[in-house]
């Protein structure tokens, strides 16, 4: 369970007033009508409703900086951040931090990319980033690649290969590493994976992608009533990302790009999300093409439900399969703890 939520800064009431008027939307909801969704309980169903608003809240500031403050308003502290060493990495070219578990070997060293849509890396993410170490049973690196708007592509493409080439050339031994993100962050996975070929770099053992949007050309999103991104947010990123003549780049949309001989790539994603149709294109796309590609998904969840950790039974499951398939292509210690967050 989440330990702590603290409010902070000029929005602080705000956000706890957004919270409070959420649990009760909710609450009242679930009391007449019963769960939105078969598979949301609660919690699930809480967090959902205050992600809409939130992602609502940001868009309508007019200052990318000041949207930003409201959004570290809220910070999440939980076990799994309790049990976690991070430290900080000023490079010259990039920045981010280390993950690392306490009094725990890392026999897996993990690149990460947050998601944000490209333009957000919120304060709270760190619980998120440390739930992922805690299941991949790794020594992490998040990159705090640089942002849109100020920021267009391929800025961050060209952060995360910078940060990858740093871990070649400092020992990372690449059968035992692998790359991961969430949402615009696995979609950047996929970018490095085709730049690192591009660039002749030895490349990882395995990708591991949760919600990556594939294909920027399409405005095709599925139903968002039910996710708390909707196409007003992704089509502002969108913007924020790229040119319109840039969209069709297979290092923007990696549904344009030749698959073919890249390491296995492990998908997760929730049948209720905005782009679970793109994403399933994707990954049909990418067997068809022969590349060791698999996506698996979960009735009922949203974008990025694995954020929900120990308060949801589907998210614990897909923190512990990305345990297990870690475990199985990388050759980590097999048979250790299931994912305890």
């Amino acid at each position: 369970m989440i330990s702590r939520l603290d409010f902070n800064g000029p929005y602080q009431f705000r956000c706890a007033a957004e919270l409070a008027q959420s649990v009760l939307e909710v609450s009242a909801r679930r009391l007449f009508k019963g769960p939105r969704l078969p598979g949301w309980n609660w919690f699930v169903e809480v967090v959902t409703r205050m992600l809409q608003k939130q992602v609502a809240s940001a868009l309508d500031f007019r200052d990318i900086q000041e949207a930003r403050c409201y959004l570290d308003s809220m910070l999440i502290s939980s076990p799994a951040l309790a049990g976690i060493n991070i430290r900080q990495i000023e490079h010259e070219k990039f920045r981010g931090s280390w993950f690392s578990r306490k009094n725990a070997e890392s026999p897996v060293t993990l690149l990460y990319f947050h998601g944000g849509g490209y333009s957000f890396y919120p304060r709270s993410y760190a619980n998120f980033i440390a739930q992922i170490t805690l299941a991949a049973k790794s020594r992490t690196f998040a990159l705090d690649y640089r942002l849109t708007p100020e920021h267009r592509f391929p800025s961050q493409l060209n952060d995360a290969l910078s940060a990858y080439q740093w871990l070649l050339d400092n020992g990372a031994d690449p059968k035992r590493l692998v790359i991961a993100g969430d949402s615009a962050g696995g979609n950047l996975c996929l970018a490095l994976l085709l730049a690192a070929r591009s660039a002749g770099l030895r490349l990882p053992a395995l990708a591991v992608a949760l919600s990556p949007p594939t294909d920027f050309q399409t405005e095709r999103i599925g139903n968002d009533q039910f996710d708390w991104i909707n196409k007003r947010a992704l089509l502002q990123w969108r913007d924020w990302f790229c040119d319109p003549e840039q969209r069709c780049d297979p290092l923007v949309s990696p549904v344009q790009a030749d698959l073919r001989g890249l390491p296995p790539v492990y998908i997760q994603a929730g049948r209720g999300e905005a782009l679970f149709e793109t994403i399933e294109d994707f990954a049909s796309y990418a067997k068809r093409q022969g590349a060791d590609a698999t996506l698996e998904s979960w009735e009922d969840m949203n974008h990025n439900f694995q954020v929900f950790g120990p308060d949801a039974p589907q998210s614990v499951e897909a923190l512990n399969r990305i345990s297990e398939v870690i475990a199985q292509r990388v050759g980590s210690r097999k048979n250790e703890e299931r994912v305890a967050c």
